[in-house]
């Protein structure tokens, strides 16, 4: 079946053409699996004395269909075990109209994100979920897609915090010429504008294998998922699968089509996507595989971190101020906070909670990631996998400005400047206490990509017939230094993309003694003053109390 306009509920195993295809052969996997301690560890964060679920936490999420909408398309008689309540949907920027382009695909996405039900609750159950159907065109989808994106990022009044994409386009609908993952793609460059515009961290479903799909993963500012499958009862190893709700699944293509231009990585981080078990629209329970299901358990952890960075906000906590809203903060709290080697119990790997696989068995230690300074994430992994209580952790440590000495674990949003007599060229973060020899430290430093919208009218809005400007983006360094070191050429470690959005350290600490953190000002492409995000979680010697300083 394909979703046509006024066709009505999209229900059974499957819809041709890769919107939705049922595993019905598979293991029975629960979605709760997923969501508990051997997936990401959300459950735990629901209850006392967490106690979050994404409450008034917008989030959105744009595909070709769109879930059900109670009493808008299931009317005054839903299902008996009716527990995915959206907010609100629409079809591109209106209104949608009852049973148009609802699919089973946009309802099973909806289930991972925000279900109600106690035997398969969603990551967010109570967050407000925004969802807009694209539809079918005979001509480019990629203003359409756009425009739906903007559509979404402004309900709630203007305060959505994440965008969910479990859908892609594929290089060969693109209307470029030799048309590559190069970021220059109009819906890669929308979504890059509306990152920065709407202050939202776009989560878009990775493009593993030969799914096909590959745009819009090339973006500079959000997070591109891949999934991985249970080994032994734990969500560890990557599975490369790629189902979405493209209409065309390209199987058999060019992987070169598939991965970003030169040596930028296309995967920032791994989540459960395998045999989950999630709900279609007439309310019955099917499985589903692949990087669509894997992207809404990133996307819905964002509501609840950001739930508590509301409260914390409110309650005018130390510490804490409304950068924590910030979605380049978002990135880098989710990206340091994710599991790559298991711990022993010493802390000495930050007390992570599983070894991550790459599909042929390495690990991120085996990655080139680990040896180059010039790459800052795995091809495969990216930083790791998703652990949603880890985030909590690594957000709850709080802000911490350079001004003064920092603790063992935090995250800040600051700036550097290029030339600039009030911003300095690079920040220091002096960690106030000695951190252990041979024990791990994490860094991880994000920032944006500028794109400029080309508006024609000076709506302020984007128009379908307008197109963006890519200005570029500025290049940043990160360093791990001797607390007593001035001088980056005798760094302990660095990263140094001179490509990447993200630079990322995962590195032993050679001796027991006192170490800085140094975010510098590489090279400027547009703007003189450069705002980024920065985490960081470390381990304090046994001496000096460890346990207040972010070491399990």
């Amino acid at each position: 079946m394909v979703v046509t306009k006024r066709q009505g509920l999209m229900v059974g195993s499957g819809v041709a053409g890769g919107l939705a295809i049922a595993l019905l052969a598979a293991p029975v996997f629960s979605l709760a699996t997923s969501v508990a301690e051997a997936g990401i560890d959300a459950l735990r964060l629901h209850d006392a004395p967490y106690n979050l679920q994404g409450r008034k936490i917008g989030i959105g999420q744009v595909e070709i269909g769109r879930p059900p909408q109670y009493r808008l398309d299931i009317g005054s008689a839903p299902p008996p075990n009716y527990a995915v309540q959206v907010h609100r949907v629409f079809f591109r920027d209106e209104v949608a109209a009852t049973d148009d382009y609802v699919d089973s695909h946009a309802a099973n996405v909806a289930s991972v994100m925000i279900s109600q039900d106690k035997n398969l609750t969603g990551v967010a159950p109570s967050a407000r979920l925004f969802a807009s159907a694209i539809g079918f065109s005979d001509r480019d989808r990629q203003p359409l897609e756009c425009l739906a994106s903007q559509n979404v990022a402004l309900q709630n009044g203007g305060d959505v915090r994440a965008m969910n994409f479990s859908f892609g386009e594929s290089l060969r609908n693109d209307p470029r010429p030799d048309a590559r993952l190069d970021g220059n793609a109009l819906l890669t460059l929308c979504i890059d504008w509306s990152s920065t515009t709407h202050d939202i961290l776009y989560v878009i479903a990775g493009n593993q294998g030969a799914g096909g799909i590959p745009i819009p993963t090339d973006h500079f500012n959000g997070l591109t998922v891949t999934n991985s499958t249970q080994v032994d009862g734990q969500f560890t190893k990557v599975d490369y699968s790629s189902l979405s709700s493209e209409p065309e699944l390209i199987i058999g293509g060019n992987p070169e089509l598939e991965t970003n231009v030169g040596s930028r990585r296309s995967i920032n981080i791994v989540a459960p996507g395998t045999r989950l078990r999630m709900f279609n629209p007439d309310g019955r329970v099917i499985r589903q595989t692949g990087t669509s299901f894997a992207a809404p358990h990133v996307t819905a952890t964002v509501a609840l971190l950001q739930e508590f960075g509301d409260r914390q906000i409110f309650s005018k906590a130390a510490n804490w101020s409304l950068d924590s809203r910030n979605p380049q903060v978002m990135k880098v709290v989710l990206m340091n906070s994710a599991d790559k080697v298991e711990d022993a119990g010493d802390g000495l790997l930050l007390g992570m909670t599983r070894t991550v696989l790459t599909h042929r068995n390495f690990t991120w230690l085996d990655s080139d990631a680990y040896t180059d300074p010039t790459l800052p994430m795995s091809a495969d992994l990216g930083t790791g996998h998703l652990n949603a209580y880890r985030a909590y952790q690594q957000f709850d440590a709080g802000q911490w400005s350079p001004d003064t000495a920092v603790p063992g674990m935090g995250w800040d949003y600051n700036t550097v400047a290029a030339d600039s007599d009030e911003t300095p060229q690079y920040q220091d973060y002096i960690i106030d206490a000695e951190l252990q020899a041979d024990s791990f430290i994490s860094i991880t430093l994000a920032w944006h990509r500028q794109v400029n919208l080309q508006d024609g009218n000076n709506n302020d809005r984007y128009d379908t017939e307008e197109t963006f400007e890519a200005n570029g983006l500025n290049d940043l360094n990160l360093y791990l230094m001797p607390a007593d070191e001035d001088n980056t050429d005798d760094s302990i470690w660095s990263s140094v993309s001179e490509v990447d959005s993200v630079e990322h350290i995962f590195y032993p600490l050679p001796e027991t003694g006192r170490y800085k953190i140094r975010v510098e000002y590489e090279e400027q492409v547009n703007e003189t003053i450069q705002p980024y995000a920065l985490a960081w979680w470390s381990k304090a010697a046994p001496s000096l109390g460890s346990d207040s300083l972010g070491s399990e």
